[in-house]
């Protein structure tokens, strides 16, 4: 008798508990993850099935996620979840795989680079192991592959191939039936990323033009020019895509406009914020953080999701480029700046992304 009376009441604070709560994974999570990690509902777990090590600093993670997540299409991001120190970090890696990998054999992969000071990079190429169980948002973005084809360029500088890869994957693997060309930049042969990946998809893909350009192998460096543009047949009739180093895409562009080139034919991915030029706009005011009961003065320097995380708050975020919207919320009152574009928004009620927007006035948001 004593023995169902404490089940029954150990079942009842159970169900408290769960009710109690807006989200039961936030429960149940802590007691799943002990006895099988794959069963968390938080976020999507993925097992390291292997790691690969591309140059001296990167490597590749071939990931096995959970089926529930939805897959992704090829150019695409995803945000992982990992425990860096007992803290949960979350950033954003390109996949560097096909679609089809995901669709036939149930894996993925992220091809990261140790980023010199980065908490998750270096503990990604120092610590993490092969069966650990990561987290995975679901995919975002929208660097894709034009449909229906198009003669393509992709011009992708260092660790900005990874997407390309995916692209360019998917691509022989439908028999994209459209002229192919990559100019890749690496600064010196050892920093090629996937290259004998590279250099199999050239020779089955005939489509496909592949040129590797080494920036610093001698004392002049070589850096892209308008004659790499020449040489591609054809250039005004082609989408270009973009990703690498900000120096490489500003050049890029550049170079592209003075050809002619529309933006609207020019697609580009990026690793940082790149910011708009606010002009003489004079930024910062104090930040109410409403629901926290919080107010901080900024000075104009700093986003709304900086500005909170040095208040202490813990605000939701992923890629904190502007990109997959997970940090968006309610600004209640006042003015933001888009870092991104150098818009400013309205003054009343709507929803904002923290991490590329910074206030201008007094601005309250509902945190």
């Amino acid at each position: 008798m004593l023995a169902k009376q404490t089940q029954s009441r150990t079942l009842h604070w159970l169900g408290r508990q769960l009710f109690n709560r807006d989200d039961p994974a936030a429960f149940f999570d802590p007691l799943l993850e002990p006895i099988n990690p794959m069963w968390i509902q938080e976020y999507t777990p993925a097992r390291v099935e292997q790691i690969i090590q591309e140059t001296p600093d990167t490597k590749t993670l071939v990931l096995q996620p959970s089926r529930r997540w939805s897959g992704f299409r090829a150019g695409q991001h995803v945000n992982i979840c990992v425990d860096v120190g007992g803290i949960r970090r979350n950033r954003s890696f390109s996949l560097s795989s096909s679609p089809i990998l995901w669709q036939e054999q149930g894996r993925a992969t992220l091809t990261i680079k140790r980023l010199p000071g980065g908490r998750v990079t270096n503990w990604i190429h120092d610590d993490l192991q092969t069966g650990t169980v990561i987290g995975m948002g679901e995919a975002f973005g929208d660097f894709q592959i034009p449909e229906p084809a198009r003669p393509v360029l992709f011009i992708a500088g260092g660790s900005g191939i990874t997407p390309v890869l995916s692209q360019l994957e998917t691509m022989a693997a439908t028999n994209y039936r459209a002229p192919v060309t990559l100019l890749y930049f690496v600064r010196i042969e050892d920093d090629v990323i996937a290259r004998e990946k590279l250099q199999a998809l050239a020779a089955r893909y005939g489509a496909l033009t592949l040129h590797i350009i080494t920036t610093h192998e001698t004392d002049t460096p070589r850096y892209l020019c308008d004659a790499d543009l020449g040489s591609i047949p054809g250039i005004n009739a082609r989408q270009v895509y973009l990703c690498g180093p900000k120096g490489l895409m500003d050049l890029a562009r550049e170079l592209l406009h003075q050809r002619g080139i529309a933006d609207t034919d020019i697609h580009s991915t990026f690793f940082s914020v790149p910011q708009a030029d606010p002009g003489n706009e004079p930024l910062g005011g104090q930040v109410r953080f409403s629901e926290s009961k919080l107010g901080v003065g900024s000075e104009g320097d700093a986003t709304l999701l900086e500005i909170a995380e040095a208040a202490g708050l813990s605000p939701r975020y992923g890629c904190r480029m502007g990109i997959c919207h997970q940090c968006s919320c309610r600004k209640t009152a006042g003015t933001v700046i888009n870092r991104l574009t150098g818009q400013a928004s309205g003054h009343g009620e709507e929803n904002v992304q923290l991490c590329i927007s910074v206030p201008k006035g007094p601005v309250s948001i509902d945190i």
